[in-house]
């Protein structure tokens, strides 16, 4: 870093400031011979302020090695970079007199502010020089909320560290105090200590200046722990003489106590004996582990058998499914052959229709032709036989006769024309309409087919409800007491080994009404369904369900062995302390009815929540609990861990408590579906009848349309008519005659067309006739092969249910050799544990008494004989003591004796080592003191001699005060008087010569001095420069920066000089714009 003198600018407007760089090449080569006296380590380099206090950006500025002064007018942002410097550095906001919180330093409007701190990092003394390297980087962040964080940056700019302990460290290594008066003093500090009449105060400013006071408070903490430590020393003494009595006292007991080696060699008998007959129990209860097991393997045969059994029914059943699925994709492919078939012949049937309409309008023109033919061929009859009659040949008149008649009938055409495209479009408009009705008619048709479903379904429930008045079964459906009647005479007959269950439903009731729709949605057809013990039971039971359900499907039934007890399902179920599971919501009676309901539905693993929301938090968002599945709301929404069903039912109608209240409600609701079924009907017949209407309208539009053509043709054929008569001035009958001989042959030719015609028409009209009658074959198949497709899928249906009933009985079986296989298995790791046991009670006999005992005596009484034989020893033992026990207590009592006399030496050497320590401390201390004060008033007489000033400083270490009185001039003319009397800039120097007299006392890196000479004149301005300077001089190894609202212009040029100027605050103009006398003059004469 350059030791030369520099002026640095800062901010942008500093182009207008005066620049004193010197930049010569000598300065340069004096700079690297004295780089070796400058400040190798905690020097600040740089500072950037970022948001801070009324500064949006300040900085960077870089500070020289050794002095750096600060320039600036007030508000300029000098007071903002020491107290940056304070904070920044770890200290607190109430040092700096600036805020007395965090949040004062950041700048209005902002969230945060950032101090950068450079320090250098070289040399012997640098701070692990191989982490950091050159330089360390200090980036506090200071926000509103009142936190401040710390991030250590090395000379790199990587993160080192973000602890405060790490800057505590770096500023203990480079011996840094940022409230020590030397390191940075404030101006208000330094106003205050001037003005101050407290001598202790003064005081204690110089004991914390040259760290005398925190040495003090060091020992006084070391005195304080010496006086605890004696303390402890006090308690170890008394805690050793109890100790000492303890010992003695167990020693005397060890000497008085008796022999009880015979009533101990029996207890060891005994035990020896307690040994092996633990063994014996062991090894009877691993046979009897062994004999269970080997038969549980048995029954795995019997239960693989039963699954082996229903694998054959679902191979069965399957196969059969598979039987009518061909059946069905059969009669599909003979639909879809058909289908192709019946595409053509429609395609037929629209091109004859086609053709034939062609025809007809081919036979209607020609017709036509025939008759216009007809009509020339009479004319020209008559015009011949006119001119024989006449023979005049004068035509004038008729001739204008004849146009006048063409033009008349040209604009009846052109009318007609006119009136047929008006007909055209309300035909389209009226057939528009129609397919709209059509399809209204359509939607209504389904529409009414619906309700009519809906309705029969809901009047077999209403009677259902109705008849369950009297009969409560009539629930689950009309033949269910006529079923259950047939079943009770069945068993009565000895057709049943065991009468069958159900419906199922019949034999639970709610403990929470709320839930019944939710266990409806959940069990379904459950609650309908019958249990059987056997596959023979089975088959009677489906016998007689098949004599009462012709049609409709029966209800489902279950084989499986009944039981006595409900399944323990303590493991699998699921435990939740707010929802129920469906098997803790219902009161089941039947066992058999609970079990076959845990096997076929698992409603111990499902919860019922009647919230959704809460649902959806408990299986989706929260996660299910332990063995849970699914769960339902009240409304019947069935719930999983990634998906959400509604539910199809909106009411409950097995389990329903208030019967009335349902059918009152299902009554309501059969009338409501009465007035949609009217109302739909009524609209029905309103589209019918709009429909025929729309017909008549379009029939009577095509009628119309069909004159106004016969019409245009007839018309059409009188225009041609008469265009088609020549004028000649003279007409030969000859000619004429030949003209008609033409139209005839004409006429016989177009009569041979119209012929044809006919008969191209007819046969056409047979052709299109045909085509329909085989589409109408076609469709009528095709409808009869999809009526074919209805009983089997029904069929289809039945099948599948049988399916899925056999599989769950195979799974039911298969859970049962599941669960079956982990008895085993649990069997054999209790035998194996068992087996283990027993190695280890052996092994323990073995080692308690090698050589096996018969023993006849069970481990009970053994253990009754021990406890006994112990107690009374015991008992021996409480009035004599016991010998080992009294022996271990003696040798720990002397143990302890020797440990606390240990500790009491090792303490009280501890505190006379500290009295020949602190007496050899306190010795330097006081030397210290000495020196140090003898220092600071030599250093403050000599520079107060510089302006002749008169002063007393007087230290009474006894009371702690501090006494420095001053008076410039002569000691002869002048009185002594306080610091506060003196002017301005007199207490300023005064000021500036005590602050040096504690620099050259003091240790500290760097010194920071606020406005030092803000109150001086010229004279001590001068002079308090010149000391500083020289002292700088001679301390090339430290850092001094000064901030100073004055020009430093008057400074000597020095390469140990840097001079940073601050920015003025735009605070709009503060100057009047006169100029001084004569300058005009000048402005006006260049």
């Amino acid at each position: 870093m350059s030791k030369r003198k520099e002026t640095i600018p800062v901010g942008p407007s500093e182009h207008n400031k005066r620049s004193r760089h010197s930049d010569n090449s000598q300065n340069e080569s004096h700079c690297n011979a004295d780089t070796e006296d400058t400040a190798q380590t905690g020097i600040i380099e740089s500072i950037l302020l970022k948001n801070f206090m009324c500064h949006s950006n300040l900085g960077p500025f870089r500070f020289g090695t050794n002095v750096n002064f600060i320039t600036g007018t007030n508000g300029s942002g000098k007071s903002a970079i020491l107290t940056a410097l304070i904070l920044g550095l770890g200290g607190k906001s109430a040092f700096t007199n600036r805020g007395s919180s965090i949040k004062d330093f950041v700048q209005v409007g902002q969230t945060s502010a950032d101090i950068f701190i450079t320090l250098r990092n070289r040399g012997q003394d640098a701070f692990k020089h191989e982490i950091y390297g050159d330089s360390i980087v200090v980036h506090h962040n200071l926000t509103t909320d009142g936190k401040r964080s710390y991030k250590l940056k090395s000379a790199t700019g990587a993160l080192v560290s973000s602890k405060k302990e790490e800057l505590t460290a770096i500023l203990d290594q480079f011996n840094i105090q940022v409230d020590n008066p030397v390191s940075v003093l404030t101006q208000e500090m330094s106003k205050h200590f001037l003005q101050t009449q407290n001598e202790g105060d003064k005081y204690k400013f110089f004991m914390k200046a040259t760290q005398l006071g925190q040495l003090r408070e060091d020992y006084n903490t070391i005195m304080e722990t010496k006086t605890l430590t004696v303390g402890k020393i006090n308690l170890g003494k008394q805690n050793l003489r109890q100790l000492e009595r303890e010992c003695t006292k167990m020693k005397e007991k060890f000497d008085t106590i008796a022999s009880m080696k015979e009533k101990k060699d029996k207890l060891e008998g005994l035990q020896n004996k307690m040994a092996w007959a633990v063994v014996n129990e062991s090894e009877k209860q691993t046979e009897l582990l062994r004999e269970k097991l080997l038969a549980e393997e048995g029954d795995t045969l019997k239960t693989t058998k039963s699954i082996e059994e229903w694998q054959e029914k679902v191979k069965d059943a399957e196969g059969r499914f598979k039987g009518i699925q061909e059946q069905l994709e059969e009669i599909s492919r003979k639909a879809v052959a058909l289908k192709p078939q019946g595409i053509t012949l429609k395609s037929d049937v629209q091109r004859t229709k086609k053709e034939l309409n062609e025809a007809e309008v081919f036979y209607n023109h020609h017709r036509m032709k025939l008759n216009r033919l007809g009509r020339d061929s009479k004319q020209l009859h008559t015009r011949i036989e006119e001119l024989r009659i006449s023979g005049d040949n004068t035509f004038e008149s008729e001739k204008q006769e004849r146009v006048r008649e063409i033009s008349l009938l040209k604009e009846k055409v052109s009318a007609l024309h006119k009136e047929e495209v008006t007909i055209i479009q309300k035909i389209d408009e009226f057939q528009q309409v129609t397919n709209q009705y059509k399809e209204e008619q359509y939607r209504l048709g389904n529409e009414k087919h619906d309700l009519e479903q809906k309705m029969e379904q809901h009047n077999r429930k209403l009677r259902e409800f109705q008849d369950s008045r009297t009969d409560r079964l009539k629930r689950f459906g009309q033949n269910m007491p006529d079923l259950l009647a047939a079943i009770d005479e069945a068993a009565r007959n000895g057709q049943f080994k065991k009468k069958p269950v159900g419906p199922l439903g019949a034999y639970i009731r709610l403990k929470d009404p709320d839930l019944v729709l939710a266990i409806e949605s959940c069990l379904k057809d459950l609650l309908k369904a019958f249990h059987c013990d056997n596959l023979q039971d089975e088959q009677t039971l489906l016998s007689i369900m098949s004599s009462m359900y012709t049609h409709g499907r029966r209800p489902q039934i279950i084989v499986h062995e009944f039981g006595t007890e409900v399944y323990n399902v303590s493991q699998r179920a699921v435990c939740h302390p707010k929802y129920p599971t469906v098997l803790t919501a219902l009161e089941i009676d039947n066992p058999v009815v609970a079990n076959c309901l845990i096997d076929m539905r698992d409603i111990e693993t499902i919860l019922l929540i009647k919230s959704n929301s809460e649902a959806r938090d408990v299986m989706q968002k929260q996660g299910p609990p332990r063995n849970c599945r699914e769960a339902f709301t009240k409304e019947g929404d069935q719930v999983f861990t990634n998906c959400y069903y509604s539910s199809l039912y909106d009411r409950a109608r097995f389990l329903t408590g208030d019967l009335e209240t349902e059918i009152s409600v299902q009554e309501r609701e059969g009338r409501n579906m009465v007035d949609q079924l009217s109302a739909t009907q009524k609209l029905i017949c309103s589209v019918d009848i709009n429909i025929l209407q729309n017909k008549d309208y379009i029939d009577q539009y095509y009628s119309t349309k069909k004159q106004k053509q016969i019409e245009i043709g007839t018309v059409s054929a009188r225009i041609t008519e008469l265009e088609n008569v020549e004028e000649q001035p003279s007409t030969d009958i000859a000619t004429l005659e030949s003209e008609a001989q033409d139209i005839n042959n004409k006429m016989g030719n177009v009569k041979n067309e119209v012929e044809q015609a006919n008969v191209r028409m007819k046969l056409l009209k047979s052709s299109f006739l045909n085509a329909e009658e085989e589409f109408d074959k076609i469709k009528m198949k095709i409808d009869s092969v999809s009526e074919e497709a209805e009983p089997l899928k029904e069929q289809l249906s039945k099948v599948d249910q049988e399916v899925e009933n056999y599989k769950s009985r195979k799974r039911h079986y298969e859970k049962k050799m599941s669960e079956h296989l982990k008895e085993i298995h649990k069997q054999k790791k209790v035998l194996l544990a068992k087996e283990k046991d027993l190695k280890v009670k052996l092994s323990q006999a073995e080692q308690i008494f090698p050589e096996r005992m018969e023993v006849t005596e069970s481990a009970k009484s053994l253990d009754i004989e021990i406890v006994r034989l112990r107690e009374l020893i015991n008992k021996e033992s409480k009035l004599h003591g016991d010998r080992d026990e009294i022996i271990r207590q003696y040798y720990a009592a002397n143990e302890n004796q020797k440990e606390a006399r240990s500790k009491v030496k090792k303490l009280e050497l501890f505190t006379k080592m500290i009295d020949i320590i602190m007496e050899q401390r306190l010795r330097f201390y006081k030397k210290l003191l000495r020196c140090l004060t003898l220092r600071c008033r030599i250093y403050f007489d000599v520079l107060l001699s510089q302006r002749s000033y008169t002063w007393k400083m007087v230290f009474d270490h006894t009371n702690e005060t501090l006494s420095i009185t001053v008076e410039p001039g002569e000691g002869n003319r002048a009185a002594l008087s306080d610091m506060r009397s003196l002017s301005g800039g007199e207490r300023s120097f005064s000021t500036v010569c005590f602050i040096l007299s504690l620099w050259s006392i003091a240790e500290s890196a760097f010194r920071c001095l606020d406005e030092f000479d803000v109150y001086m004149d010229m004279v001590n301005r001068r002079i308090s420069m010149d000391m500083m300077l020289k002292m700088a001089d001679s301390q090339r190894f430290r850092q001094f920066i000064l901030l100073t609202p004055q020009s430093m212009s008057s400074l000597p040029d020095s390469n140990l000089i840097r001079i940073l100027r601050m920015q003025d605050p735009d605070r709009g103009q503060t100057t009047l714009p006169f100029l001084p006398r004569g300058e005009e003059e000048d402005d006006d004469n260049p």
